[in-house]
């Protein structure tokens, strides 16, 4: 808990923090109208799963050129200008009038995602260089919390009544209190490294980590994306309580990570990521139930335990020998961010071909593959 009453002690470490936020906030916002926007353009799993596949092509496509962008802007403003733009393009797939322009939008809103992603991941990064303090795991935990506001506000989508308004709050909302911190990290640029002759050596560390990223993320992203349509058609939950599986999941997710740096000082990075993995999949087992309540409560050990595989990932990843603490932090966020949105599109064409309980059986065998990869890095490891 340290590293929380840093972050909101000090504005140089909540500003970047809100970033980790916004970014959630404005994702899980559009995820939440996703059965909306699925049933106004008259689309199916399939087709929907396309739409998302869009989401995951703008970030292909953003990957291979973020660094050269953060480098040439400098982090400090790669990350404002890049959560700027994001803030507005969220508003791009609930404003579509049509199926090609909601992928074209998609595509849009993934490109600057994704940027938005790697460029407040590095900022941490140099943050905690400059000043010799950690605070990644409570950043991501902030994340986190920008679901469990997308969650409440869920709440609120019978009041509003209009998806495009209710994101149109939300951006200003996030714009406002970015324009407002946004001085505290602006001028920040990564700290120079002396360059070191390229081996594949040096990539395989980090091979497995992308792995257990990718799977992981991959998860995560079917979860935000398709938990609601989960309880509103194998569930048959209410109007009501289709966003508290989401809700369930970043509450978990939020205090599993605020506590995460504790416990892995005490147990350790392989073992902290062996016992997520477990209890995610415990959570697997509820949500199969096809009990509303056991399902919402099965998103809730979802969350808790995924909460501390990715930062640990980031930790780790940052401290690979002969790899650069940005590259590797880079690595682990494209790979993971990857799989957050390739997840959902799968989940999509698996749905559509089978049921989305097929769907989530799958994700099940995702996290038990995650386990097992971990066996391997600890042997790698030992």
């Amino acid at each position: 808990m340290r590293s929380l009453k840093l972050i909101l002690s000090n504005p140089r470490y909540f500003a970047p923090a809100w970033i980790f936020t916004s970014l959630n906030i404005l994702f899980g916002t559009w995820a939440i109208y996703i059965p909306s926007v699925k049933e106004r353009l008259d689309i199916n799993k399939a087709d929907l799963g396309i739409a998302l596949f869009c989401l995951s092509l703008g970030v292909f496509t953003i990957f291979p050129i973020a660094s050269k962008i953060i480098n040439r802007f400098g982090v400090g403003k790669a990350t404002w200008y890049s959560i700027v733009i994001c803030s507005l393009t969220a508003l791009l797939p609930l404003l579509a009038p049509n199926y090609y322009l909601l992928m074209f939008s998609l595509f849009v809103f993934g490109l600057f995602n994704g940027l938005t992603d790697i460029a407040m991941n590095t900022l941490v990064t140099e943050i905690e260089k400059e000043d010799k303090k950690n605070f990644m795991s409570a950043a991501h935990g902030f994340f986190s919390l920008g679901g469990v506001i997308v969650g409440l506000g869920s709440f609120l989508i019978p009041v509003i009544g209009n998806p495009a308004l209710h994101m149109g709050m939300t951006v200003a909302v996030v714009f406002a209190i970015n324009l407002y911190f946004h001085r505290k990290y602006i001028n920040i640029v990564a700290a120079p490294v002396e360059k070191e002759q390229f081996s594949i050596k040096l990539l395989k560390p980090l091979f497995l980590l992308g792995i257990i990223a990718f799977v992981t993320m991959g998860s995560e992203g079917a979860i935000v994306d398709w938990s609601g349509l989960y309880l509103k058609e194998i569930t048959m939950a209410p109007e009501t309580l289709i966003g508290s599986g989401f809700l369930a999941f970043s509450i978990a997710m939020t205090l599993g990570r605020f506590l995460g740096d504790g416990i892995s000082e005490k147990i350790g990075s392989i073992k902290i990521v062996v016992l997520g993995t477990v209890i995610a999949a415990l959570g697997y087992g509820l949500v199969l139930s096809g009990n509303t309540l056991l399902a919402i409560a099965g998103f809730a050990l979802n969350g808790l335990g995924f909460s501390v595989i990715i930062p640990e990932l980031f930790r780790i990843g940052g401290n690979v020998k002969g790899v650069e603490s940005a590259k590797g932090v880079s690595f682990i966020a494209g790979t993971g961010y990857l799989g957050f949105l390739m997840g959902p599109v799968i989940l999509g064409f698996v749905a559509e071909q089978a049921t989305l309980t097929h769907s989530f059986y799958g994700l099940l065998g995702c996290v038990l593959l995650v386990l097992l990869v971990t066996f391997s890095l600890k042997r790698k490891k030992s």
